[in-house]
């Protein structure tokens, strides 16, 4: 009986283990089959992330690319200047900033003439550098070409002298007055040689104070010239011109 009882105790036993043992096996077993899908789903959602951020950055990769190759392919025509930065049309020049070309050129404005008592004066100088006396140069300036007339030349002395009025004349030690043949001209000239030291210039004053343009009472001279080279004295009233 005792044996009995002990048999059927350690059947109970080890059928209650066996049972332990299935439903152990049954659970870990069901652990695992709950477990993998949900692995399964989160290794498929990470690998649908990385997929996807793949996805993103070669598309965002391929926009750059895409935007870049329309930047440099930009036709000519989308790089007009706007309208605001149209570029300047010239203007047409106002009046007062006329091309040169359309102003007329200047004209030179031609030196006025010289006088005939400036003409003789040049000739005065010349004849008197080439050490010529009184009388010598005043002849050959009453036949100048600016003369035309008929004149002469003659010595002078120190004294009362045509067209100084009644002023003498002193301070030279020889003289030369050269002048037309008819009266009826205003001209008369002399040449004077001073003694070696003589104030030139205080004797040319002289001359020109003591001048009247009007001692020939019939007409009257225009100019009155002088000048000097070294010691000899030029001094001339007259016209002008003798043109016409």
């Amino acid at each position: 009986m005792k044996k009995l009882l002990t048999l059927i105790l350690t059947i109970s036993i080890v059928a209650s283990l066996t049972a332990c043992g299935d439903k152990a096996v049954n659970n870990d077993s069901g652990k695992e089959e709950n477990k993998a899908p949900a692995q399964t789903v989160t290794d498929n959602a990470v690998s649908e992330d990385k997929d996807s951020d793949k996805s993103e950055k070669e598309e965002t990769k391929e926009e750059v690319k895409e935007e870049a190759k329309e930047e440099t392919k930009k036709p000519e025509e989308n790089k007009k200047p706007s309208e605001d930065k149209k570029p300047a049309v010239d203007k047409a020049p106002s009046e007062d900033k006329k091309p040169e070309e359309n102003k007329a050129p200047a004209v030179e404005e031609k030196p006025q003439d010289a006088t005939l008592g400036q003409t003789l004066l040049s000739a005065f100088k010349t004849q008197a550098n080439s050490g010529k006396d009184a009388l010598a140069i005043a002849e050959a300036l009453v036949t100048n070409p600016a003369i035309k007339f008929s004149g002469g030349a003659m010595s002078v002395e120190e004294g009362l002298l045509s067209g100084f009025d009644n002023a003498e004349i002193t301070g030279f030690k020889s003289g030369a007055m050269f002048a037309p043949m008819i009266g009826s001209i205003a001209f008369v000239g002399y040449v004077f040689e001073l003694p070696e030291g003589a104030d030139t210039s205080a004797f040319i004053s002289n001359l020109k104070k003591n001048a009247n343009l009007r001692w020939n009472i019939c007409v009257e001279a225009e100019e009155m010239v002088t000048g000097s080279v070294g010691n000899k004295v030029f001094f001339v009233m007259c016209p002008t011109s003798l043109e016409g």
